[in-house]
This record gives structure tokens, C-alpha cells and sequence, in this order.
């Protein structure tokens, strides 16, 4: 068998170096309204036990099913009412506030989508119909962010939001989707939303712009997207040879800097794909290498740090490697060994980086059609737990400390614990640093099985608390491989009692090896990786 990859640990040569859990910051879901289910409540405590998340964002916060903005009485049976007033009620607001709190998280607040009575054009997205337009009057906006904002300091205390970000608006250069205005609209309500926000509370955090990928071509260069630059992307032969550059990141900042705003962090998306339109107005579907989020990363921060604000956060307040939320690729295994590796080799360079999505209770399309759909959550909509989310309970075991990092792994231990802890995959180096790509159905996902060989690990590491007992945990295709266990019983559209409890198990069904340090504290173990496969060791 390759022995490939071997590690001694005796030199421990990136003893100094910290490690953040970055990935366990923040996580994404749906909208607002669906926090007030049962089954998402259950599924994010137990992803809040698993993983440490510490923040949560979602759409919706100001749609119409929040009842947030009151302008009419709402009779039901009878003609609708007017109000004499405007109203703002948020006991469906506070209900999911006071439930992600009560879980020891914050929000990461979105701001938006525009209610229907200040709304120009409800032109309206998914079938929960947002509006994702500007408002009709920028004051009675102003006047809904001040009396929200205002009524979380009261319910909850400013010590305890200033802790919490605010981001104005989702992804305002995808127009007509989410935003139906120009860039300069959405700066200007950047502009009113940071300076009422900081009225309240000059320490309350807010930023933006929370644009939607990184693009090769001039299609955002003016004030909405212009299709017609797009056909040279739309061809290329080589996409990963093509100059990628973020979305109205340098242009929010100088609008910042002239405006004298405040800007408390940056917030973008970097899904590792592009949506380009050819010459004849026919949409290509493009996949970047493996390593496109990493490389967007180092960009981000050289434009930070060269900006007016070099201290600003950055935040990805999205991210996966397909931003299809009809993906079976996100249903498997090997999208749980691309996350690993993703996160592991962009240490360091975000604040945060947010999963999207934690659940597949997720209703942008309706709900998932079938258990398994390609939706973009950890755990599906009943509960069974998908690869990635081995993957997350797998990186948050790491320690704070970092004692080694290669392009197959990590080993750490914990400042206070003292005890090792680290993951190892296999990314088949066969692939030439592609993408995992996507698929529409679980057929397309199998051309990534037979990619790569088997490698050996053969870890060492000294200094460790005598007789110490270690497992190492192993997902791979034969292990955890839920997708795999649907398929092989039919792909049934819905399930039984006996096939939802059939398939919970055989999801949690891990290899697991136990391996114990010698009486001097050191620890051997030698340990195949399959192809497509997460090692995780880890102290009992």
C-alpha cells in the first residue's frame, strides 16, 4: 500500500501557532419563520451541542410572516383594515430570539426582506413570496430598523447585543432576485440603515455588503449586472486561469470611506461557482478548483487591509461548495472530505465562515422533494445525519493549539486539556485539484467513486499523558455513507418508520479504533485512508 503520508510528531514544529474554530462561529438557515418549528428547534440545539456555534443567520426577519411592520388590522374573513398608524410587533421575533439565546448563541441579524407595506415593487422570490426590493420611503425603513433594534436593546440588553452583527440586506447584486435596485440604492441604504443603527448604540457591529460570489468579468462594474460582458467567461477553456475578484467590495468601501461611514466588517458569499450567460443568452454552469475559496480569501484580506478599514471583521456569511439548494452532491461523502479540506487550508484568514445550511428544513423551493434531495443541510428534514455533519463534529473536536498542519491534515492539542486531537482525509490527488462538482440526482455523485487509491497514516506523537486512551473515528464510502444506504433501498420518496430509523443508524454507523499511549505518553498508529475518507483521533 502508498505510504504516502507519514507523521512524526516529535518536533512539533507549529507549537505557536492558534487555531480558531472559525467554522463553528457562525451557521446558516433558511428564514425566520421556520426557527419557530419544532424539528428546527431540536435539529439547532443538537447542532449547537455538537459544534460550538456561537452565531446564527437566516432570511426573513422582516417578511411579511414575521408580522414585524403593522399597517392594516388584518380581519381575516372581511376587507383588510386599515391602521391609523403603523404598528411593530415582534412576538413571533421574539419567540426565535429567545430560543437561539436561550442555546448560549447570538444572532447574526440579516436585515431584510422589505415588508409588503413599504415594498416599491413586490416583486417577489421563492414561493414564501420576499420582497427584495428598496422601500417605497427610506424614513419609514429607518423608522422599522430604529424600533427593532431599539426593542432588542430593551428586551435583551445592549451588553448583550452589541455582541451580535448586524448586516444590512442579502446578496443586492443578484438583480432582480434579491434586490430589484441599483448598487447605489443599496449604498444608500447602507448608509441610513449603519447610521440609524449606531444612534441606538455606537458599539452595535454592523457591515454589508453581503454580495453573492466572486466573478471574472466587468458584469458588476455598473450600477446592476450587465449580461453582455459575460460571453468571454461563458467560453473560456480553462475558468480557474480567469481573474476572479470579489463584488462591490471595493467600491462599498471607498462609498464608506467618502460617506465617513462606519464599517465594522465585511460580509460576501464564496460559493466556488459562477452562473455566466453566452453570446446567445444561454446560461453555462461553471465549477472552480478546489482551492477557489482559499485563493478568494487571500484576496479579501489583501483588499482589506490595503482599505480605509484594516481592522473590519471579515465574515462569509455563506458558503458551500454549491450554492444549489438541489444539489445531491451535498448529500455525501465526498462533499464532507472538500469541507475539511477547504476549512482546514483557510485557517487563519476569516473570521467566520457560515455553513449554509445547518438543516435541510429549508423552504426556498418548497420543501425537499424525498429524505434525501440534495438540500443543503447537515441533517435532513428528518433528523438523519449526513456526512457533513460527521465532518463538523469532527472539527470541532480539535484542540486550540496547533501542533502540525499538512495539505492532508491537522493535529492539535488543547491549551488547557494538554490532550491530541486531529483529522486526516483523503482528497484523491487524481482529481488535479479540481472541484467535487454537482449533481442533479444520487446516479451523477458515483463518477467520484472510483477516483484515487489508498493511502497509509502513520502518526507518532510524544508528550502526551501516559496511558492515555485514544479513538480514531473513520468516515468513508462504507462508513456513514447514509446517501448510499437510501439509495440501495429504492430512493423511496417517503419513508417508513422502519426505513427512517434504519437510516438514522446506519448514518451515525462509524468505524471506530481504539489506540492507547505507551506508559512515557507516546502515541503510534497506523491508519488506511480510502480514498473520499475523514479520519478523526481523538482522546477518551
Amino acid at each position: 500500500m502508498n505510504m504516502e503520508l507519514e507523521i512524526r510528531m516529535e518536533d512539533k514544529t507549529d507549537s505557536d501557532r492558534e487555531l480558531k474554530h472559525y467554522w463553528s462561529e457562525c451557521i446558516g438557515a433558511g428564514r425566520a419563520k421556520e426557527a419557530l418549528r419544532a424539528d428546527w428547534q431540536q435539529q439547532f440545539s443538537e447542532a449547537v451541542k455538537q459544534f460550538g456555534i456561537k452565531y446564527v443567520r437566516f432570511h426573513g426577519v422582516f417578511h411579511d410572516d414575521m408580522f414585524v411592520y403593522r399597517d392594516s388590522y388584518g380581519s381575516g374573513f372581511g376587507p383588510d383594515v386599515k391602521l391609523p398608524e403603523v404598528l411593530y410587533t415582534f412576538s413571533y421575533v421574539d419567540k426565535v430570539y429567545d430560543f437561539i439565546l436561550s442555546r448560549g448563541v447570538y444572532p447574526f441579524v440579516e436585515l431584510g426582506f422589505m415588508p409588503t407595506g413599504i415594498a416599491t415593487q413586490p416583486n417577489t422570490l421563492f414561493w414564501w413570496r420576499a420582497n427584495c426590493c428598496p422601500p417605497t420611503d427610506m424614513n419609514k425603513w429607518c423608522e422599522l430598523v430604529e424600533r427593532t433594534v431599539a426593542h432588542w436593546v430593551e428586551r435583551y440588553g445592549v451588553e448583550c447585543v452589541r455582541k451580535w452583527r448586524f448586516e444590512v440586506w442579502n446578496e443586492p447584486n443578484l438583480v432582480p432576485y434579491f434586490w430589484t435596485g441599483t448598487r447605489k440604492q443599496y449604498f444608500e441604504l447602507y448608509d441610513a440603515t449603519v447610521r440609524v443603527i449606531k444612534k441606538i448604540d455606537d458599539k452595535l457591529m454592523v457591515g454589508g455588503p453581503s454580495t453573492s460570489v466572486f466573478v471574472p468579468d466587468d458584469r458588476y462594474k455598473g450600477e446592476t449586472e450587465d449580461r453582455s460582458v459575460e460571453a468571454a467567461t461563458a467560453q473560456a477553456q480553462d475558468y480557474d486561469a480567469l481573474n476572479w475578484q470579489p463584488v462591490w467590495i471595493r467600491e462599498f468601501l471607498d462609498f464608506c470611506r467618502q460617506r465617513e461611514l462606519p464599517v465594522d466588517f465585511l460580509t460576501t458569499h464564496l460559493y466556488p461557482t459562477d452562473n455566466a450567460f453566452g453570446a446567445n443568452g444561454e446560461m453555462v454552469g461553471i465549477s472552480r478548483h478546489a482551492d477557489a475559496t482559499y485563493e478568494d480569501l487571500l484576496k479579501l484580506n489583501n483588499i482589506i487591509k490595503e482599505s480605509s478599514y484594516p481592522n473590519a471583521e471579515l465574515h462569509i456569511t455563506e458558503w458551500s461548495h454549491s450554492p444549489s439548494s438541489r444539489d445531491f452532491m451535498h448529500d455525501t461523502v465526498y462533499a464532507a472530505v472538500y469541507i475539511v479540506r477547504a476549512y482546514l487550508k483557510s485557517i487563519g484568514l476569516t473570521d467566520s465562515m457560515s455553513y449554509w445550511t445547518f438543516s435541510d428544513i429549508f423552504e426556498e423551493g418548497g420543501a425537499g422533494i424525498g429524505a434525501f434531495h440534495g438540500g443543503f443541510g447537515m441533517i435532513n428534514e428528518q433528523g438523519i445525519h449526513k456526512p457533513v455533519y460527521h465532518a463538523f463534529r469532527m472539527m470541532e473536536r480539535l484542540g486550540d493549539k496547533i501542533l502540525h498542519i499538512s495539505e492532508r491534515g491537522i493535529v492539535t492539542t488543547g491549551k488547557e486539556s494538554g490532550s491530541a486531537a486531529g483529522i486526516f482525509f483523503h482528497y484523491p490527488n487524481e482529481l488535479n485539484g479540481k472541484g467535487i462538482g454537482s449533481s442533479e440526482n444520487y446516479a451523477g455523485t458515483l463518477r467520484l467513486s472510483e477516483v484515487g487509491k489508498p493511502i497509509q497514516i502513520h502518526q507518532v506523537i510524544e508528550g502526551l499523558k501516559p496511558k492515555a486512551q485514544y479513538a480514531v473515528e473513520t468516515l468513508d464510502m462504507d462508513h456513514g455513507n447514509v446517501l448510499k444506504q437510501w439509495h440501495d433501498l429504492g430512493e423511496p420518496l417517503n419513508l417508513s418508520q422502519e426505513q427512517e430509523k434504519f437510516l438514522k443508524k446506519v448514518a451515525d454507523e462509524l468505524k471506530i479504533q481504539f489506540f492507547q499511549a505507551d506508559e512515557k505518553g507516546r502515541l503510534e498508529f497506523v491508519s488506511e485512508l480510502k480514498p473520499w475518507s475523514i479520519v478523526s483521533f481523538y482522546q477518551l
